[in-house]
């Protein structure tokens, strides 16, 4: 098997799927293999510092790296860094992606910029393009409508572990958590209950929501609102700009949680 693949496809095509299945395919101990997001890994650098993360991850055989973005030109330049470490350490890399590896930070920041350092990670890799519809929605019923804040409450206070918030309030408590928190943040929760969603009002708030549905999405976290239909969060200017797919993904994520959450209103 070629040591570092890439794999690059629109939302909802199986991407993270494929890479499960390589790392649990992978001939290595579970110890020796590491799963994250590309969110996951800057952190990790953020927490540890650049030294010891490389020195724990090359003693790993593989590293799966779901989600792999470059939104900063800090990124660009730690993530080049240390991804050479680890190939030279022998570490094989996998990743899954919306842009090719040569496209990355297109549109975001001025990428011309660091050449260099995108064209080192293109290098890493091995690109395999994964077509097709998106899963999360092909074949299965329309998502509901949003709901009124009478049903949106009832569920919350029927459902144990339920999370109830007002859609703004949300947004401005994001504010003053690190994005690196979010996951441990759901945590525990069983359900979020949202009244009033509307859009965004500018794109930092915005990606921090990106965020927050990344990580309620990969627990599996039903999600019901009154308001706004998720599709309906995301300005077009920020449908056409360089963050477009990752707001394509939050806005498939979050519909398909938005059908998770309507036994929770039959019920």
């Amino acid at each position: 098997m070629y040591k570092r693949q890439y794999l690059d496809g629109g939302y909802g095509v199986g991407k993270t799927h494929l890479l499960a299945s390589l790392w649990h395919a992978a001939p290595a101990a579970p110890e020796q293999k590491a799963f994250g997001t590309f969110v996951e890994l800057t952190n990790l650098v953020g927490a540890l510092g650049f030294q010891q993360t490389v020195q724990t991850l090359s003693g790993h055989k593989l590293l799966c790296i779901d989600e792999f973005e470059l939104d900063d030109p800090g990124d660009t330049v730690l993530v080049s860094t240390l991804l050479g470490k680890l190939v030279d350490a022998g570490v094989a890399l996998a990743a899954t992606s919306n842009t090719l590896p040569g496209k990355l930070g297109e549109g975001r920041f001025a990428a011309a910029d660091f050449l260099r350092e995108i064209q080192g990670l293109s290098a890493h890799f091995r690109p395999l393009r994964i077509d097709g519809e998106d899963y999360r929605h092909r074949g299965l019923p329309q998502a509901p409508a949003p709901y009124d804040d009478d049903t949106v409450k009832r569920v919350a206070h029927a459902t144990d572990g339920a999370s109830y918030d007002a859609f703004p309030d949300l947004l401005a408590h994001l504010s003053k958590v690190h994005p690196s928190r979010y996951g441990a943040m759901c945590d525990g929760i069983r359900a979020v209950c949202l009244t009033g969603v509307e859009p965004v009002p500018d794109q930092s708030t915005a990606l921090r929501l990106v965020v927050l549905a990344d990580r309620l999405y990969d627990r599996e976290v039903p999600v019901l609102a009154s308001g706004r239909p998720f599709d309906e969060l995301f300005s077009e200017e920020m449908l056409n700009g360089g963050y477009r797919k990752k707001y394509f993904r939050a806005i498939s994520r979050l519909t398909a949680l938005a059908r998770d959450a309507k036994p929770l209103v039959e019920a």
